[in-house]
């Protein structure tokens, strides 16, 4: 039996049925035809879109001529209210000063330097579960608050108990449920002058949670300023000049990055980690694997991450059948042809790792679980050219180092000390909100091990 995946929408529907099906989820919305499709145009009297699943075309676009093809404008609407200028919304010198920036916190050991506040997370998750063996838990709550908690501690060394770290992350969870990444914006332009309607619960709770972030981020200028800060990710990147100018980011461009890492390093880890779960429990002779492998714990080092090789490929596996952003817009700066078709200059391209990870042209086996897959032929190939759950060429996460250390060890910390049981009717249905999720949570029944 192949893990769950959304009933595709028929073949042939009006305009204003598909536009109510995307409202309701960006998944289900599209037709079964996309996921054998090279190339498809979506062709409107207001718009066009063309969505792109062969892998040179791909390449194209995010890696040999990104600078062609920037983020498209409308991708940003839904999240301008939390994310201001945020290196996820912005294009060009700007988008590249920032990266100048960021980019250098994450390089080199610093991964090794982060392990004791991740594994501190994982260990205090271990904690909270304890109090619920025996019972049916709600899996993707638990991941989002482990993953917030590696957040706080990585770039604040706080523990997400901290009073402000906690009330962002209830904000945060507000505001997620109520604003999908991609919302209709995305693909139908509107003009610069109409109104956003953002709900003002949705623009209230971004002020709130940037309000917050203000606050940790002002505290921590000051202890930079007086020689008390810890030497952790926000301290990094709030003291990395930018080589080509020598400016630091000033703190209102700081919150703004923080609010990205904030969303982008829990929202797609917690997604992630609550499909590996939900996979080790329909699968329980890989969860037994992970569970044995997760023995090496014993001695708790970033050395011993190299070890836990069965639990990164199903960490892998469950990114390439859940991809956290299961779309990408990019917008054509210049008229394009492709598949000797025209792409009119301003045309929206859609990339969809959803579709990719499981275009039936290039996998073996698109829709099933098989962690083994990497060490085939066909695995590598298609890691190399149709996987791309952290996107990739330079707008590639920055972050992407420090997610494959944290999936594979808050999975190992957690089937060391649980099991985890499927529940009897309560299959998750797949749904795109920020990220992908399930329709109504994914529900598991915690085992003491």
């Amino acid at each position: 039996m192949n893990p769950p995946k959304p009933q595709p929408r028929p073949d042939k529907v009006s305009l204003w049925r598909y536009l109510r099906l995307f409202r309701q989820d960006l998944l289900s919305a599209q037709p079964q035809r996309l996921y054998r499709a090279w190339m498809a145009e979506f062709r409107t009297p207001f718009f066009r879109s063309y969505m792109v699943n062969q892998p040179d075309l791909i390449e194209t676009v995010l890696k040999k001529r990104p600078d062609d093809f920037p983020k498209s404008g409308r991708i940003s609407e839904g999240l301008r209210p939390l994310l201001g200028d945020s290196v996820f919304l912005t294009n060009g010198a700007v988008w590249k000063r920032q990266r100048r920036i960021i980019d250098p916190a994450f390089e080199g050991g610093r991964l090794k330097d982060t392990f004791p506040a991740m594994l501190s997370a994982a260990e205090s998750c271990v904690e909270r579960l304890r109090p619920h063996v025996g019972t049916q838990i709600e899996c993707e709550g638990i991941t989002s608050h482990v993953a917030a908690d590696v957040i706080f501690r990585t770039l604040f060394s706080v523990p997400i108990e901290h009073e402000v770290a906690a009330q962002v992350f209830e904000k945060f969870r507000a505001y997620q449920r109520e604003q999908p990444l991609l919302n209709l914006a995305a693909f139908v332009p509107v003009p610069r002058w109409l109104p956003r309607f953002h709900s003002r619960k949705t623009r209230r709770n971004a002020q709130e949670i940037r309000k917050l972030i203000a606050k940790l981020t002002s505290k921590r200028a000051d202890a930079i300023a007086d020689g008390t800060a810890p030497d952790d990710l926000a301290t990094k990147i709030m003291t990395t000049p930018d080589p080509m100018t020598g400016q630091c980011f000033e703190t209102h461009e700081m919150i703004d990055q923080v609010a990205i890492f904030f969303l982008a390093g829990h929202e797609t880890s917690a997604s992630a980690l609550a499909w590996t779960l939900y996979l080790m429990a329909l699968y329980p002779d890989w969860q037994n694997k992970v569970a044995a492998e997760a023995q090496a714990l014993d001695d708790p080092t970033f050395a011993t991450m190299s070890k836990l090789k069965i639990s990164r490929d199903v960490f892998r596996e469950a990114l390439r059948l859940y991809p956290p952003v299961p779309m990408m817009v990019r917008e054509a700066g210049c008229p394009e042809k492709f598949r000797n078709r025209d792409v009119p200059k301003g045309s929206q391209i859609v990339i969809s790792p959803w579709h990719l990870h499981r275009q039936e042209r290039l996998w073996d086996n698109p829709d099933g679980f098989d962690p083994f897959r990497w060490a085939t032929e066909n695995g590598k190939t298609c890691q190399r050219e149709a996987y791309i759950p952290f996107s990739t060429g330079p707008r590639v996460c920055t972050g992407v180092g420090f997610a494959m250390v944290e999936g594979p060890l808050i999975l190992s910390m957690l089937l060391r000390h649980f099991k985890f049981e499927t529940i009897s009717g309560k299959t998750p249905i797949p749904v795109a909100h920020l990220t992908v999720r399930s329709k109504d949570g994914i529900w598991l029944r915690l085992v003491e091990r």
